[in-house]
């Protein structure tokens, strides 16, 4: 090509001019901050009751907080609680939740409060689901309605892109864990202009999202544990073992889930299924102690306080009762996702690893542990990197957990997920 040519040639016009993107700022700062004050309320509505019912309630009673006794009552109650909600509300809280991950349908507005009151019961009930799931489907479903009306002409697949991309960064505290989510969603399609072009409004929700949430409650994810200094040798190959072992071990899960599922599903009725998996899950309890009962963020903080303070047996009980405790919970119908269920089970792993081989250092053992974890329940790849990096806030530990996710991820993907289709077949 000669310079003529090229002097001659029209300038290339940007896919997305930047007069498109001005009109979406606003919309997605709106979703933004609406998407993190669901995920607040819902959180603040389940806390409150939380605090109650194994609070005031069994002392009242004179009945131990914690007692064997009790954890059977309360999660069997909260089973019988939330299978009304699904019997008797409008559109039985959203679809099966075994069929549902972090990319939720459009659910009709009128199946949105029982999905709400549904997920508030299971998060201050007791069994081991997150609020990430049901919350992502209210503001979807809840962005999607008011966009529609509101804003006609703005394309339909906007919204729930917006909401998904706000709760997650409310979730987190941080606009990145949505990027990333985003981003590799968008990996494989055909895009219009360039990616930063294409993230632009989810990015500007989940900024505005994590804000909000950053300001009114605080969030932290660092769970304290000791600093982790330079890596040696021994560290990588602690990770690689630590990372792999913990998605091998996720890997169980995935496999007993749709068999899990078909159990309880052939309660047929949600009156059955759900007090069921609530015995189950009592009886779990009984075994792994308390601190395998709710989503587990509070509790992994408690574990990482002290992370000398159990021995590897205890850690490994723990590890053993949560992941059941997530598949029964999942299976049986409880409204809520499996993120941060997996985030305890994965650092219960970890000290595991250091309370067997102290050479672990416990931050590197929490660290991996997540990460081969997550890689298994939510074949998430960036988001199972960044939430184990951030649990232990050392940027040394980054490059070692980037070479552990190599073996932990030819060990799950293409292999079936921790999710089902509507036939119950796993999705791969």
């Amino acid at each position: 090509m000669t310079q003529d040519s090229v002097a001659q040639a029209p300038p290339t016009r940007p896919a997305t001019p930047a007069r498109a993107l001005l009109p979406v700022i606003l919309p997605a700062v709106l979703v933004g901050i609406a998407a993190s004050l669901v995920f607040l309320g819902v959180e603040t509505a389940a806390d409150r009751l939380q605090h109650v019912l194994w609070g005031p309630l069994p002392d009242a009673l004179g009945i131990g907080r914690y007692s064997v006794a009790w954890m059977f009552v309360m999660l069997i109650a909260t089973g019988i609680a939330v299978g009304l909600v699904v019997w008797k509300a409008p559109g039985h809280a959203g679809p099966d939740p075994a069929t549902i991950g972090l990319d939720a349908p459009v659910l009709p507005v009128a199946v949105l409060p029982g999905l709400v009151v549904a997920a508030a019961l299971m998060l201050a009930g007791g069994p081991s689901l997150g609020p990430e799931n049901p919350v992502i489907a209210v503001n979807v479903g809840l962005a999607a309605w008011c966009g529609t009306r509101l804003m006609p002409r703005a394309p339909g697949a906007l919204w729930p892109l917006l909401a998904e991309a706000a709760t997650i960064g409310a979730l987190f505290g941080t606009p990145v864990a949505a990027a990333l989510v985003i981003s590799e969603a968008l990996a494989g399609r055909p895009m219009p202009g360039k990616l930063w072009d294409n993230l632009f409004a989810p990015l500007t929700a989940a900024a505005f999202g994590a804000m909000t949430t950053a300001l009114l409650a605080h969030p932290t994810f660092d769970l304290g544990l000791p600093a982790f200094g330079r890596p040696r040798w021994p560290d990588l190959l602690a990770a690689l073992v630590v990372a792999s072992a913990a998605a091998l071990l996720g890997m169980c899960a995935v496999f007993v889930f749709p068999y899990a599922h078909t159990a309880f599903g052939k309660l047929r009725h949600p009156m059955l299924m759900l007090p069921a998996g609530g015995a189950v899950l009592g009886a779990l309890a009984a075994l792994g102690g308390h601190l395998t009962l709710f989503k587990g963020l509070a509790e992994v903080g408690e574990l990482a306080r002290n992370p000398d303070g159990w021995s590897a047996g205890q850690f490994a009980l723990m590890t053993v009762v949560k992941l059941a405790a997530l598949v029964v919970a999942a299976a049986s119908g409880f409204r809520g996702g499996r993120i941060f269920p997996a985030v305890f089970i994965g650092a219960a792993f970890g000290l595991c690893a250091h309370a067997l081989v102290p050479a672990v250092h416990p931050a590197l053992g929490v660290a991996a542990g997540v990460l081969g974890m997550l890689l298994a329940v939510t074949r998430q790849g960036w988001v199972s990197l960044f939430t184990a990096a951030v649990l232990v806030s050392s940027p040394s530990i980054l490059a070692l957990l980037c070479l552990a996710s190599l073996p932990a991820w030819l060990l799950v993907t293409g292999r079936r997920q921790m999710q089902l289709r509507a036939d119950g077949t796993p999705v791969r």
